[in-house]
């Protein structure tokens, strides 16, 4: 077991020292969930509280599954185009991400009574499905560069091999940053025992970060529910989520053109790279209802436990310096790519979720409709597996707990509210529209202390438009969503270092733009007495 807290999930936003930050924002990460399901419900806004009839609904309000009254197929491949632009140091730099996926698979089967049993059986319908819907994706990249006088990314070294100087300079725990800064010539040690970096960055250093991340989350759901006397929906849903989460994240320092400050050890460049997996399933329920007021109105509540994950982080850092040595005219490279990987198996808890909804029918013309969503991100809790971390001489439970406490102290309940519109213009085309907004998640605390973050304040707006016959569907929708997150490119405990003052690292602004197109294509399969047909979608 090696040291969880230098270069697993810390190492998730880059190059870093301590474990908070990093891993309270893993787990907002695998929390913050937003279903990519089928083009239909991404058309009005994913508001699928107490609509239904989508297998969408599944993983939003599984009462949905009452609506349908035949049995349905359908898959839904998207493409998502991203772009973000940063700002570092007044210096402004774009990134463009595309990748293809599955938001959807999913299979609907509809038991329903025929001619006099349907007006004399109590439960209507009884619907069973199963399929897949991708609830989270974390495909996306960006980079930022700009220079910087107050602080170099090798004080990261620097804090950590005087937290523990002979720990972090032993051969057995390699991996530590002390270790490696120190093995690649970018930290000293002075007479005193204490280590201190060999950048000159008063005289200005430039500064490099970029970062792509891929995979996402994919939820396997088992459903079953029905419609009680054309007046009240149930369903359950339990879910699988599937996470496959890879970032590969670069970080490059360098002297400044001009800078003139002393350099007694020849320092020219380094570079540091880490590639990072987190894998692994989990398990939760949700719990819905769905009542019609009136044929015009009806109302939807859901209810979601916590997922409850087991997970898998591994990394793989490596570091490149560069620097020349005395009268030599040749630079002196050390390359400690070869570094021991980093795993670590541990648990995460998400939070719970609660939705409530209504929907305004407009007779067979179509619908409004919104969702309100509550989710308690200060719940989150990491589990870690017993034993001691001999690098730090902590029981790994005791680094959860103290983990967990900046999560609750970081983290608050926020809240997402979705609205959305189905027209039909003809007897088999609709068009729609929709949009959300999901609330900040952190605390005042959590916005003046953590190094990375997103203001959560996300606007997504949505179009579509479907094709609807007797046995065949298509629908198409585009969705647009805008968010900023704020990013320092390291994090440096200044109470361990001796190079330079305490200063404020930089912050990189990154505005995320996301295109999200959808096709949805389906099948239904009728088995009901023709005399009781009524279009799934708004019985």
């Amino acid at each position: 077991m090696y040291k969880y807290k230098c270069l697993t999930l810390s190492a998730i936003l880059g190059l870093s020292v301590g474990t908070s930050a990093q891993d309270i924002n893993e787990a907002y990460n695998l929390s913050n969930l937003s279903v990519q399901g089928t083009a239909r419900s991404m058309g009005f806004g994913n508001a699928l509280g107490s609509v239904g009839g989508d297998f969408s609904s599944l993983s939003v309000n599984p009462a949905g599954i009452g609506i349908y009254r035949s049995s349905e197929i359908s898959v839904t491949p998207s493409l998502k185009m991203n772009s973000t632009s940063s700002d570092y140091s007044s210096i402004t730099t774009g990134d463009n991400s595309t990748n293809f996926n599955f938001n959807n698979f999913g299979i609907i089967l509809t038991n329903a009574p025929k001619g006099r049993r349907y007006d004399h059986r109590a439960w209507k319908t009884v619907s069973f499905g199963f399929g897949m819907n991708r609830v989270a994706d974390f495909n996306n990249s960006y980079t930022y560069s700009g220079q910087n006088s107050t602080s170099s990314g090798s004080q990261v070294f620097e804090s950590d091999a005087n937290k523990n100087p002979s720990g972090a300079l032993s051969s057995t725990p390699s991996n530590t940053l002390g270790y490696m800064g120190y093995n690649s010539y970018l930290i000293n040690q002075n007479s005193s025992g204490q280590f201190y970096s060999i950048v000159p960055f008063a005289g200005g250093v430039e500064q490099m970060k970029s970062r792509q991340t891929y995979g996402g989350i994919t939820e396997y759901a088992l459903s079953l529910g029905g419609n009680y006397k054309e007046k009240l929906m149930l369903g359950i849903t339990l879910g699988i989520p599937v996470v496959n989460y890879q970032s590969n994240s670069y970080f490059q320092e360098s002297l400044a053109e001009g800078n003139t400050a002393s350099n007694p050890y020849g320092f020219q460049s380094f570079n540091y790279s880490n590639n990072v997996s987190v894998t692994g399933g989990g398990i939760n329920a949700k719990l819905g209802a769905i009542y019609k007021i009136t044929d015009f109105l009806r109302i939807g509540a859901a209810f979601h436990t916590p997922t409850y994950y087991s997970l898998t982080d591994i990394s793989n850092p490596g570091i490149t310096s560069t620097r020349f040595s005395g009268d030599s005219t040749a630079a002196l490279t050390v390359d400690n790519g070869g570094l021991l990987q980093n795993q670590f198996n541990y648990h995460l808890s998400t939070p719970w979720k609660g939705v409530i909804s209504a929907t305004l029918m407009l007779n067979k013309f179509g619908f409004i409709t919104a969702d309100y969503e509550y989710v308690d991100y200060s719940s989150m809790r990491y589990m870690f597996p017993s034993g001691i971390d001999y690098a730090s001489n902590v029981p790994f439970q005791a680094e959860a707990d103290q983990i967990n406490q900046v999560i609750k102290n970081t983290y608050k309940g926020a809240s997402n509210f979705r609205i959305g519109a189905e027209a039909r213009l003809t007897n088999s085309f609709m068009v729609r529209a929709g949009a959300g907004y999901y609330g900040n998640a952190y605390t005042a605390y959590g916005q003046s202390t953590q190094t990375s973050y997103y203001t959560t304040q996300r606007i997504d707006l949505s179009l579509g438009a479907g094709f609807h016959w007797h046995h065949f569907f298509a629908d198409v929708a585009l969705v647009h969503g805008m968010y900023t997150g704020y990013e320092q490119p390291y994090t440096v405990d200044y109470s361990q270092v001796i190079s330079g003052p305490a200063v404020t690292v930089p912050t990189s602004k990154i505005t995320y733009s996301t295109n999200n197109a959808a096709l949805t294509l389906g099948m239904k399969f009728d088995n009901r007495n023709p005399e009781r047909r009524h279009h799934r979608r708004y019985s």
